[in-house]
């Protein structure tokens, strides 16, 4: 089992004009390609909007974890392939929803690789988020690696005992997790514990007006990423309204299953 996806999640500082971008200029270029991946249908289409996400890893540096993170989610990919054509989609059709969860964790993965939790910390308090819902989710942010380090540690502990998680039928397999489960609970619950004391012997929610020390200033290379998102936003809903997209035609079809969907 491989908690690599979880990489995508896990923020380190390099020098790079990426990690360099305002948080919100990030977040509405993310925004930006996740609303074009699911205006389209058409493979070509979503061929186009993931190959527009390389340049931007290529200048992150982060070529290594990007492309562990999509090695880790290739069995939900494939899943989700097998779903689709198992119930009777055809075949370029389930390859265009596979592309589409592709282009989706590309660029959740690139935003949070390249994104500080402090600074999407701040970004959310100046655009008047709540503290309390700002803190809660840069938390959960940082805690996601943790608990897939955790749990990490816990099958390798499990697997040294003689534990087999890939071995016997469907329902084998699942009752084979509860030993993980457990433990990954009571962690889970130990730290949340740990947590909030921490945060109550700190004042947390005693001064309603928090005043932050460092500001975030958007500079001309965000507002131009802002801008060429807005033209890349408006240009998909024109080419979807108006323009007629060639068609990848395979006729490969599974024969339903169940007749009934």
């Amino acid at each position: 089992m491989s908690l690599k996806v979880f990489d995508g999640f896990k923020f380190a500082k390099l020098p790079t004009p990426i990690h360099n971008m305002d948080p919100r200029a990030k977040f509405i270029m993310t925004m930006g390609i996740f609303a074009a991946a699911l205006l389209f249908q058409n493979i070509y289409a979503l061929i186009v909007i993931f190959l527009i996400q390389l340049p931007i890893v290529y200048a992150s540096k982060s070529w290594r974890k990007w492309a562990g993170s999509m090695r880790a989610g290739l069995l939900l990919a494939v899943l989700i392939f097998v779903m689709n054509f198992v119930f009777g989609s055809t075949f370029v059709f389930s390859a265009a929803m596979t592309l589409r969860f592709v282009t989706l964790m590309s660029t959740f993965s690139l935003f949070f690789m390249t994104t500080s939790p402090d600074d999407l910390g701040l970004a959310l308090e100046q655009t008047h988020v709540p503290y309390t819902l700002s803190f809660t989710f840069t938390t959960a942010v940082r805690l996601v690696p943790t608990m897939a380090l955790d749990a990490q540690t816990v099958i390798d502990a499990q697997r040294s005992r003689g534990l087999e998680l890939d071995r016997g039928n469907f329902m084998k397999r699942i009752r084979n997790y509860i030993p993980i489960l457990i433990p990954l609970i009571v962690s889970a619950i130990r730290r949340s514990i740990e947590l909030a004391e921490a945060l109550e012997s700190r004042g947390f929610g005693a001064s309603p007006n928090r005043q932050p020390l460092i500001v975030l200033r958007m500079k001309a290379t965000d507002y131009l990423v802002v801008t060429l998102t807005i033209l890349m936003v408006t240009l998909a809903v024109y080419v979807y309204l108006y323009v007629p997209l060639p068609i990848l035609d395979i006729p490969i079809k599974m024969p339903k299953i169940f007749p009934w969907f």
